[in-house]
């Protein structure tokens, strides 16, 4: 299944629900599952970004709707990254090798 990395910062009502933030993770976690989305990791982070959730989803079209569900929960903004384990980027390299 495609791997997703989202880098995430809190919007000013999340950062207000700080103590919430756990809660919050088991829903969104929960919401993703229903969608067929899994939450691999979720890691709260100091510096440019406040929290790092890696997710993987059959396709960028499952990943982009639970990612939108949880945006319009306001709690938070994202941007979100494509990432390829070995096995991906070596059949990457072999189609790019010819």
């Amino acid at each position: 299944m495609p791997t997703y990395v989202t880098l995430l910062n809190w919007t000013d009502q999340g950062i207000r629900q700080y103590k919430d933030t756990a809660q919050r993770a088991e829903a969104f976690a929960a919401a993703a599952r229903n969608l067929g989305v899994t939450l691999s990791n979720l890691y709260w982070t100091v510096g440019s970004y406040d929290l790092v959730a890696v997710v993987e989803a059959p396709d960028d079209e499952t990943a982009t709707a639970a990612l939108l569900q949880l945006g319009g929960a306001g709690n938070v903004r994202s941007t979100t990254l494509r990432a390829f384990g070995r096995e991906e980027i070596d059949r990457i390299i072999a189609k790019a090798a010819g």
